[in-house]
C-alpha cells in the first residue's frame, strides 16, 4: 500500500516535466511509476527528429499557423496558441537549463536549426538523430537529483481507483466520478498494490503497438487510454492515428523510424525504379508534404504498382560525411542490416506512429474525471487536430506536463482536490481462486490478431466494410480476452493485451462513426473535406 500526494504514471518528457515542476515545492511528494526496468525507456527516448524551438526568423504566430494548417481544420486554436506561445520558453527553462540538454550548434555556439515537413521555417532543435535519448538522459538525471521524487520501475498500472466504482461507501454512488490513484502490478513481486494519491497524472504514451507495422516501442500499447476509458473518462479524436511515411523495410530492422529530418535535409522518395513521385501528390510541398499525404502517397504507389516498399534517397542530396554526422543513429542501425544510407537509397514503408486523439483534457490537462490529469501522447489537448505537425509531440508534452503541475499545485494548496480516501475505503486486489498461469502463446497470438485486424481494416485506408469487419472481430476477441483476464493470474503481458483490445475497439468505432476523410483519417468511401489531400 502506498499513500502519496501525486502519482505520475509514465516517465517520458510529459511525466518528467510535471514531476520536476511539482518538485520545486519541497513539501510535495511525487511518485513516478514506469513499467520499464529503466526509467529512460519511454516513447520520448525514441524521438529522432527533434523539438521545436524559436528560430531567428520565426515567431509564435508563424508556428501557430503551421500547427493549425497541418491539423486539417480540427486543431483547437486555443491549444495551438498555448503551444506556440509557451513551448520555446519552456524548452530553454526545462530542457536546457534544468536537464542540461545541449542541442547541436556551430563552433560559435549558434543553434543548428533543422527543417521538417509542413514547417514554414527551419525551427527544429536536435541532438544528431537521437534527440529523445539526450532529452531522457538529462530529465532522468534531474529527477534522480530531487529528493521528493521517487521513481518505481517494473510497475505496471492495472486500473485507476475511482469513486464510486471502487468505493465501499454506498453514498459515493451519488457523487461525481473522481480518481484517487491506481492499482499497480509489481512485476518483480507479482503482486498488486494500491497507490492512493491526491492527484493522478496519466503520461503513458501512445498505442502504436496495436498495429502490425509501427515505429512505437514495446511499452506503447494504450494502457493509459484503456484505463481512462474503463473509468469513464471522455475520449476524443480517436480515429486520428498518424502513420509515419518512412519506417525501414528490411529484415531485422522492422519498425526503425527513418526520421522526417532526412527529407528535411533533402531526401527524396523514389519508386523501386528510381522515379520520384511526390510531386504528383503534392506539387507545392513534394517530399515535405504533411505526413498523412506522404504516407497515403506511398501506400497508393505500393498498392497500384505492387511494390513491397519505396525508396528514400539522401545519398544523392547530401555529402557522405554530412550524412554520417547529421544522422549517426540511423546510419549505424542501417549498416547493421547491410544498408549504407550515405551510398544508396533505403527501402521504406509507412507505419503507425502517433495517436492524435486521446483522453480529452482542457488547457490545464484536466480530464473529465476529477483529480485525473493526462499529458503527452495519451491526452487530446486539441493541438494536433486530424494530423500532427512534425516535432510538436515533445513540445506538447513539455507544455502540458508543466501546466498539469501548476494546476495540481494550485488545487492541493487550495485544498480543492477533495478529501483523499483511506485504505479501508478501497478494496484490496483479490486474486483468490485464480490458479491458471498466463499462457504466453495465447497472449502473443491474440496480440498478433489485434495488430493484423487494425493494420488491414483500420489502417491508412478505411471503408465501411473494413471497419464493420474490424469491429465484429474485435468485439469477439474482447469477450475472449476479458474471460481470459478474469480467470488468470496477472502478468504484464496479460494487462497489455486487455488494454490493446480495448483501445483497438475505441479507434475502430471512432473511425466508423466519422464518415468524412480528414487528415490522417482517410475513408475511401467518403468525400474528403480537405480535397487537396485526397489521393
Amino acid at each position: 500500500m502506498e499513500n502519496i500526494e501525486v502519482l505520475i504514471i509514465g516517465c517520458g518528457i510529459a511525466g518528467a516535466t510535471a514531476a520536476l515542476r511539482l518538485a520545486q515545492n519541497p513539501e510535495r511528494q511525487i511518485t513516478i511509476i514506469t513499467r520499464a526496468s529503466d526509467a529512460h525507456e519511454s516513447n520520448t527516448r525514441y524521438a529522432q527528429g527533434g523539438i521545436i524551438g524559436r528560430g531567428p526568423d520565426d515567431s509564435s504566430e508563424l508556428l501557430f499557423e503551421d500547427i493549425v494548417a497541418a491539423g486539417a481544420g480540427v486543431s483547437s486554436p486555443q491549444a495551438a496558441r498555448i503551444l506556440a506561445d509557451e513551448g520555446p520558453q519552456l524548452l530553454n527553462e526545462v530542457l536546457e537549463r534544468t536537464a542540461g540538454v545541449v542541442f547541436d550548434h556551430t563552433a560559435e555556439g549558434t543553434p543548428i536549426w533543422g527543417q521538417e515537413a509542413a514547417h514554414s521555417r527551419r525551427r527544429i532543435l536536435h541532438v544528431g538523430d537521437a534527440t529523445g535519448r539526450a532529452i531522457m538522459k538529462g530529465l532522468v538525471a534531474a529527477l534522480n537529483d530531487r529528493p521528493n521524487i521517487t521513481i518505481k520501475s517494473e510497475a505496471t498500472a492495472v486500473d485507476l481507483i475511482t469513486f464510486p466504482h471502487h468505493s465501499r461507501n454506498p453514498l459515493d454512488n451519488y457523487r461525481e466520478i473522481s480518481c484517487h490513484g491506481c492499482y499497480v502490478f509489481d512485476r518483480s513481486e507479482k503482486t498488486v498494490h494500491r497507490y492512493l494519491a491526491s492527484a493522478t497524472i496519466l503520461a503513458t504514451g501512445g498505442l502504436g503497438r496495436i498495429y502490425r507495422n509501427t515505429t512505437n516501442p514495446v511499452g506503447a500499447r494504450g494502457d493509459g487510454l484503456a484505463m481512462a476509458h474503463r473509468a469513464g473518462a471522455r475520449i476524443a479524436n480517436a480515429e486520428y492515428v498518424q502513420f509515419h511515411p518512412t519506417a525501414l523495410a528490411a529484415p531485422g530492422a522492422e519498425g526503425l523510424l527513418i526520421s522526417e529530418a532526412v527529407r528535411g535535409e533533402g531526401g527524396v522518395l523514389l519508386t523501386p525504379e528510381l522515379r520520384p513521385f511526390m510531386e504528383r501528390y503534392s506539387p507545392q510541398w513534394k517530399d515535405l508534404a504533411p505526413r498523412d499525404v506522404v504516407a497515403r502517397a506511398i501506400h497508393h504507389e505500393m498498392e497500384a504498382q505492387g511494390y513491397s516498399y519505396v525508396l528514400l534517397d539522401i545519398a544523392s542530396h547530401m555529402p557522405t560525411d554530412a550524412i554520417r554526422e547529421r544522422f549517426p543513429f540511423i546510419y549505424d542501425e542501417c549498416l547493421k542490416v547491410g544498408l549504407d544510407i550515405s551510398r544508396e537509397p533505403v527501402p521504406v514503408v509507412p507505419a503507425a506512429h502517433y495517436f492524435c486523439g486521446g483522453v480529452l483534457v482542457d488547457e490545464w490537462a484536466r480530464s473529465t474525471i476529477r483529480n485525473l490529469y493526462a499529458v503527452g501522447e495519451i491526452s487530446c489537448t486539441g493541438v494536433h487536430g486530424a494530423n500532427r505537425l512534425a516535432s510538436t509531440s515533445l513540445l506538447e508534452g513539455l507544455v502540458w506536463g508543466n501546466r498539469a503541475a501548476l494546476e495540481i499545485e494550485r488545487a492541493i494548496s487550495a485544498e480543492t482536490n477533495g478529501q483523499k480516501p483511506k485504505f479501508e475505503d478501497i478494496p484490496s486486489w483479490d486474486e483468490s481462486g485464480l490458479s491458471a498461469e498466463p499462457d504466453p502463446a495465447l497472449i502473443q497470438g491474440d496480440m498478433q490478431t489485434i495488430q493484423n485486424i487494425m493494420w488491414h481494416y483500420v489502417g491508412l485506408v478505411r471503408s465501411a466494410d473494413r471497419l464493420s469487419r474490424a469491429i465484429r472481430e474485435l468485439r469477439h476477441l474482447w469477450n475472449e480476452i476479458e474471460t481470459f483476464y478474469r480467470t488468470t493470474k496477472l502478468s504484464d503481458g496479460l494487462i497489455g493485451l486487455r488494454n490493446a483490445v480495448e483501445v483497438a475497439l475505441i479507434v475502430a468505432q471512432a473511425a466508423q462513426h466519422n464518415r468524412q476523410s480528414r487528415g490522417c483519417h482517410y475513408r475511401q468511401d467518403s468525400v474528403s473535406v480537405t480535397g487537396d489531400r485526397l489521393i
